[in-house]
């Protein structure tokens, strides 16, 4: 929570004082503390964002992710951490699932060590933040709406993939409990991931790069200052635990 909370208000400050546009701000600010280029897609239909704003925001994310999965087990190592607190660190502090398994991973070809299943819990459950923030962002835009004189109904810009998440978790959950092997899933998670790289490619062809390059100074330092400030955030909230 203290990180989302961090990562959310300074993208929420910097989009005033850097004038960054307000919906790649949004985007960045979600995808820094949430779960990467997932929650960027379950909110760039919920702010009406277009094509370019989502893919500047998730170049930054992903720019971020890369750096995180190649120096943070340095760091830990660094920093003294232990196998739990970089555990923690990673689940919380590295945006994308990929990335937090790609560090965690080798954290433990490092030290030996077993944090993968720490620090993927960990970040499955910060994702779970996409319910509360989407309908929130959704609310908004609603009351914006009306503000203006625009007819925009919650119901129609609801974010109904929620739903599909509730229903599919619980599924999951009673099909496992019932001794349902967890590899009857996999077709499904691979069906899922294919369906994501297929959005991201539409999305990157209807890309203009050079505008992207031109215009994405801004959302790229708002990136780093909400990716500081969560791994400061994630390290200070260890400390006053006495994790570290």
């Amino acid at each position: 929570l203290a990180t989302i909370s961090t990562s959310l208000l300074i993208s929420f400050l910097l989009c005033k004082m850097m004038k960054v546009p307000t919906k790649t701000a949004t985007l960045v600010g979600v995808g820094s503390s949430i779960c990467g280029g997932s929650a960027i897609a379950a909110t760039a239909p919920v702010i009406d964002a277009d094509d370019e704003e989502i893919a500047q925001s998730i170049s930054v994310i992903f720019l971020f992710n890369v750096i995180a999965a190649l120096i943070f087990p340095t760091l830990g190592g660094l920093l003294g951490l232990s196998n739990e607190g970089f555990g923690l660190f990673a689940g919380t502090a590295i945006n994308d699932t990929s990335s937090v398994t790609a560090a965690a991973q080798a954290w433990d070809g490092i030290h030996g060590s077993n944090t993968l299943d720490a620090a993927a819990i960990v970040k499955l459950t910060r994702t779970l933040a996409i319910i509360p923030i989407t309908l929130v962002l959704a609310f908004i835009r609603t009351r914006n709406s009306k503000a203006e004189g625009k007819k925009v109904e919650f119901k129609k810009i609801f974010p109904m993939f929620i739903l599909y998440f509730v229903l599919a978790s619980v599924i999951t959950t009673i099909a496992t409990s019932a001794g349902v092997s967890a590899d009857v899933f996999t077709p499904l998670k691979t069906l899922s991931k294919f369906f994501i790289v297929l959005a991201m490619s539409a999305v990157g062809l209807n890309t203009n790069i050079i505008k992207l390059i031109k215009t994405g100074g801004k959302p790229l330092a708002l990136g780093f200052c909400c990716w500081i400030g969560i791994t400061i955030a994630s390290l200070s909230m260890q400390h006053v635990l006495g994790i570290w």
